[in-house]
């Protein structure tokens, strides 16, 4: 899948946020790690879509060996929710004997704009309602879980949005189609015209903006608002450069996924939120495992986790492109975020990283992406069963899988493991449309081995 490339015009002023590592030369820490925390809490300093970075976190106890079968459940493992009010000491010290993980429980952020989408979209919705946006255009698949996250987000604040969905019409809505034909303007577009993202965005949007207006990508406004703290208007780009009325249409383009350094930004804060000593806490090392589709989550955790300093390791695994493509994508979000947040620092950390933040994974049984098979979704089955917990066939399931297979390589005093639940799971109804016949296996009776 290839992502359009944005616009480089958010060079920031080293000034603007300017933090020397010389100003804590006694830090026991170092000064790249007092630094670090600096940057983010200066970073972090803005309004937020969520009024709270909380988010409910699970333990999940694994029982049973794993079993390797295409197309089967796991084989003879048993799960089992061991939740508690809140993590700690305590509970991190409990079920050493047997393999477990973590889920972080961002499905549950918002009935319909929740998981990675709230968190990419945390950071952005404020900076419109700051800039005076009138229309928001974006794009992705028929159900895309980020479409109807952006159709909700700007309905609740009485702005226009446009979807530009991939491929054909559905007969019949459901999921995330339905939310955001409910909730927005839906433009289903040809394949071939797809293809082409970023050119396809912008056509749209001078539709959109008519005779008059204003048109900015969400790099755009994020310049605005670190280049400027005095009221006045946005940094919007006319496409005539000229002058536009007050009353015109002010409109903004979010890339597919939300895949820009304004999306990073909510990802950031929710791993601050994570490294609380009362959450997973700062010292522990952890795996922390999230699904890929554009992989902007996956890169903001990491680069949360490097600017703080923490022994963490993000594992992602690939379902919409291939290493080279998820690697391009990191290099081209690490240097939008180096160039919007000039921080000598944090150049250096990143320096030491060589540019690899997230380490990428193939899927343990690899399927063709948007193949459900029926033993999947029996996998999805037993989870839901077993621990009330409700993953999707193709992207949460992943990652679950992931997260199983490595707290079991890590029980014996490794590290520990964390899974990010990304959400999507109304998309679960658009499957079943399309899949009938691998859905109507779950009429049968359901068998644990």
């Amino acid at each position: 899948m290839k992502l359009p490339n944005l616009p480089s015009n958010c060079v920031i002023s080293a000034r603007k946020m300017e933090f020397h590592s010389a100003q804590f030369p006694n830090s026991p820490q170092g000064p790249s790690k007092v630094c670090g925390d600096v940057f983010i809490s200066k970073l972090l300093d803005r309004r937020w879509t969520l009024l709270k970075p909380d988010t409910m976190i699970h333990q999940i106890v694994v029982s049973g060996r794993q079993m390797q079968h295409e197309g089967k459940p796991p084989g003879n493992l048993w799960f089992s929710n061991n939740t508690s009010p809140s993590l700690g000491d305590s509970l991190m010290e409990k079920s050493n004997r047997q393999p477990s993980f973590y889920v972080v429980r961002d499905d549950l952020l918002h009935p319909l704009v929740n998981g990675n989408k709230a968190r990419k979209l945390d950071g952005l919705f404020p900076l419109i309602e700051d800039h005076s946006v009138t229309d928001v255009v974006t794009c992705g698949g028929s159900q895309s879980a980020h479409t109807a996250a952006v159709a909700v987000s700007c309905a609740e604040r009485g702005l226009r949005s446009h979807l530009l969905l991939r491929g054909e019409q559905p007969e019949i809505p459901t999921g995330y189609n339905l939310i955001s034909s409910l909730y927005g303007n839906v433009i289903y577009v040809p394949r071939s015209l797809y293809a082409k993202r970023e050119e396809m965005l912008l056509k749209y949007t001078d539709s959109v903006l008519g005779h008059s207006g204003s048109v900015a990508w969400p790099s755009d406004i994020l310049e605005a608002s670190l280049t400027s703290h005095l009221p006045g208007k946005p940094n919007f780009k006319h496409p005539d450069d000229h002058r536009c009325a007050e009353n015109s249409k002010r409109v903004v383009i979010v890339n597919e996924g939300a895949g820009d350094a304004v999306g990073i930004l909510g990802v950031i804060r929710l791993v601050q939120y994570m490294s609380q000593n009362h959450v997973l806490g700062k010292e522990q090392a952890f795996k922390i495992v999230v699904d890929a589709g554009t992989g902007t989550t996956a890169i903001g955790l990491g680069l949360g986790a490097i600017c703080l300093g923490l022994p963490w390791e993000v594992c992602a695994v690939m379902l919409a492109d291939n290493i080279d493509g998820y690697r391009k994508q990191e290099e081209r979000l690490i240097s939008e975020f180096q160039r919007c947040f000039a921080f000598p620092a944090v150049d250096q950390v990143l320096e030491r990283a060589n540019g690899r933040l997230v380490h990428w994974l193939e899927r343990s049984c690899p399927r063709k992406f948007g193949n459900v098979l029926t033993g999947e979704l029996k996998a999805c089955q037993q989870i839901a069963q077993q621990t009330g917990i409700l993953v999707d066939p193709i992207y949460t399931l992943a990652a679950w899988e992931l997260a199983t297979q490595l707290c079991q390589r890590e029980a014996k005093g490794g590290a520990k493991v964390a899974m990010l639940h990304t959400g999507g799971t109304l998309g679960m109804f658009g499957l079943a449309q399309r899949y009938k016949s691998h859905f109507s296996t779950l009429k049968e009776d359901f068998v644990v081995q």
